[in-house]
């Protein structure tokens, strides 16, 4: 049982960075598909509830000391804009694991004022979800298809 937590570490840690690191961290390992699925979720969940409670903090006190104002409307910019305009915190919810990152997502639900109750339960309900999909779909395929130093 510790040797599956000790190999799940690094899977709950790359996860917090990318969310797919995880389920190909977790079938690199060699871990059972429920403890991948346990330490993606868990690892995307850190990053969402550090946003969540210290967004502000972090935004303010850490990232503004160490990077210089940049352009306000730049075309990345106004792409967030018209992604929250349109799907809003639900849309953010679902595309953070696909498209964005789990800090991207936080970091854009909590810059535009999304509540913080409702950024961390659809973030759990889709965190879920898509660990349980990309979990599925790479232990199932993943001899076939993966390069032969991850199998």
């Amino acid at each position: 049982m510790w040797q599956e937590i000790l190999r799940a570490i690094p899977v709950y840690f790359s996860t917090m960075f990318k969310f797919i690191f995880g389920p190909l961290g977790g079938y690199a390992a060699k871990l059972n598909i429920i403890t991948t699925i346990i330490a993606t979720t868990a690892g995307s969940m850190t990053v969402v509830l550090m946003f969540a409670f210290f967004g502000n903090f972090i935004r303010t006190k850490i990232i503004h000391r160490f990077f210089r104002r940049k352009k306000l409307f730049t075309e990345r910019n106004r792409r967030f804009v018209k992604i929250w305009k349109k799907y809003g915190i639900v849309g953010v919810a679902i595309l953070t694991p696909i498209l964005l990152t789990p800090i991207g997502g936080s970091i854009l639900a909590v810059s535009f004022g999304a509540p913080r109750n409702k950024l961390i339960f659809y973030m759990l309900i889709t965190s879920t979800f898509w660990a349980i999909v990309f979990s599925v779909i790479v232990y199932e395929f993943g001899a076939r298809v993966l390069p032969d130093y991850i199998k």
